[in-house]
């Protein structure tokens, strides 16, 4: 086997060998040579290329998302390191493991005037959970804190950074190890089995007639299926979940903005909750955070191995538990208490999604009716990305069939990466993945195309509005020139030129008609990797969609 001749790369490449880091993304670089060379010519990794620095983060953050084991990414020193900063804040909040391997100049050229510096040191270090600064030299202690970097980032499920100075010469090459580097014992992952003090929580949870159980960013099929029915069957349990909860059963209310958007004073007084529980990752209705945050429970309950966000400013408890952990221990040793509050809001409930089935029906052509249409034809058993803003929003208000497991980068709700996250995981994915986006997040990250593993049968739904459609909905829009050029950024560009230069299928829509026929086309080819480009009218969505809530009521 080839190495690197310099120890210290021979030493981050063994260690991660050793503690089963499979998949490494490699940004093009000199300086990161020596870690090139020892990664792509070992048949212990399966390594990627990426030239664009922001889109390998996201990339390896998609292959992390599926996973769920670390993925490393490699680049060169100087500006290239920043770049991965937007996926790097994403996987600290959304608790992906990350691997930041990075190359630097010896310390002794930092702050001189030499090229491609930059103070890398500590650089991630307000969204990192370890940071190994690295000496030139192979120790010991570098060891060590390679192979803590590494339990970290499995531990803590977060981005850690291996900050690596070499020195010239970068790309000597050697048959034969002049390490042998120290490998540590992983620690286990903790997480409490039984809920300390159950008696209390027993008590609290009998005698409260309204119980709230809101479920943010959760993997599928990942709860206990007697917990799912035990919380659908309670009358004293009301359960919100999301699209990006991919928790479902038909007592579960799956759009909370369609449910509490017209609720009066009065209403919400009436749904509020004694007890709040919630688990998973962040929650994408504002609507919800608004009311939670006015009218506080008197317990909330937050159940999560690693953090509690006090979101609503009432947080009361943390449970260091595993959520099926935290359900099998309380669940049996409760009762079901007597209560109307499950029966009131279902009712409410179901009277809503009536309203949205007729109203559906009558609208034209525009995002709201685009997105039904996406949705409902979804291929069975398929993996669907969302892109942010006002995408994810749109998907929020449609019911997505419970065989389809659905994604979105909710850890900072950006746009910057979507495209990339959706490649990295169809990479990563068995499934059939499909991303649905908005044009200026496309048009964003259009770097993510730039890329040769994408699979022959990645679909991408792109609705393209004319601008950023989100802000047409937000408090404040008004029609004048600021709006439209700085908020909304208005564009006439299409993706057909992209597709074209990526060699990928290429349909398009602009009615119902179209969409129905050219939607069909668009699943059946899988010869390359297609977009299917959807243009709506942007001066008519808004108005459809302010006109849905209002006709709740």
């Amino acid at each position: 086997m080839i190495y690197p001749k310099i120890p210290l790369a021979q030493s981050i490449i063994e260690i991660c060998s050793a503690k089963g880091i499979h998949n490494i993304i490699i940004s093009p670089g000199s300086r990161n040579a020596p870690l090139t060379i020892g990664f792509a010519q070992n048949p212990n990794f399966k390594c990627y290329s990426i030239a664009d620095e922001r889109c390998a983060a996201f990339f390896a953050l998609g292959i992390a998302q599926q996973t769920k084991k670390p993925t490393a990414i490699v680049c060169t020193s100087g500006s290239a390191l920043l770049n991965y900063y937007p996926a790097v804040a994403e996987a600290f909040y959304s608790q992906i493991p990350l691997i930041v391997i990075s190359a630097d100049r010896p310390q002794n050229k930092i702050d001189i005037g030499d090229g491609q510096t930059i103070r890398q040191q500590n650089v991630f270090q307000n969204h990192s959970v370890f940071n190994a600064n690295l000496t030139e030299e192979s120790s010991e202690e570098n060891d060590l804190k390679i192979n803590k970097a590494i339990e970290m980032a499995i531990l803590q499920k977060g981005p850690v950074h291996i900050n690596a100075p070499f020195e010239e010469p970068l790309y000597e090459t050697t048959d034969t190890l002049s390490v042998e580097p120290k490998i540590t014992p992983a620690d286990e992952i903790i997480g409490k089995k039984a809920i300390e003090n159950v008696a209390d929580f027993v008590s609290i949870w009998n005698s409260a007639k309204r119980k709230l159980v809101l479920v943010g960013v959760n993997e599928g099929d990942s709860i206990d299926p007697k917990t799912i029915e035990n919380l659908a069957k309670d009358p004293s349990v009301v359960v919100l979940t999301e699209t990006t909860s991919n928790l479902h059963h038909p007592n579960f209310i799956n759009s909370i903005d369609t449910l509490i958007t017209p609720f009066d004073d009065s209403d919400f007084k009436e749904f509020e909750p004694e007890i709040l529980i919630t688990f998973g990752g962040m929650v994408v209705s504002k609507r919800i955070k608004g009311f939670l945050r006015k009218y506080k429970p008197q317990h909330h309950w937050h159940i999560d191995t690693l953090r509690a966000y006090d979101t609503f400013n009432a947080l009361t408890k943390h449970f260091v538990m595993q959520p099926n952990d935290f359900f099998n221990d309380l669940l049996p040793k409760t009762i079901f208490t007597e209560s109307e509050y499950f029966e009131q809001i279902n009712q409410v409930y179901q009277l809503r999604k009536i309203k949205r089935g007729k109203y559906l029906e009558k609208i034209p052509f525009s995002d709201f009716e685009v997105f039904k249409e996406i949705i409902e034809s979804l291929p069975k058993n398929s993996q669907l990305q969302i892109s942010n803003s006002s995408a994810i929003r749109y998907a929020q208000l449609i019911d997505i069939d419970s065989s389809i497991e659905v994604f979105c980068n909710r850890g900072t709700s950006g746009i910057d990466g979507s495209t990339s996250t959706a490649i990295g995981a169809a990479v990563a994915s068995q499934k059939q993945t499909v991303f649905i986006t908005g044009d200026i997040s496309f048009l964003y990250d259009s770097n993510a195309l730039w890329n040769a593993y994408i699979p022959k049968n990645f679909k991408i739904i792109l609705i393209n509005n004319g601008g950023g459609g989100i802000f047409r909905i937000l408090p404040g829009h008004e029609e004048k020139p600021v709006f439209n050029t700085y908020f909304e950024t208005s564009h006439h560009l299409t993706a057909e030129h992209l597709a074209k230069m990526y060699h990928m299928n290429y349909f398009t829509a602009a009615d119902t008609d179209s969409l129905e026929k050219n939607i069909k086309s668009f699943y059946e080819t899988n010869d390359a990797p297609a977009i299917l480009e959807i243009f709506t009218p942007t001066a008519e969505n808004d108005v459809v969609l302010k006109q849905y809530f209002k006709e709740l009521i």
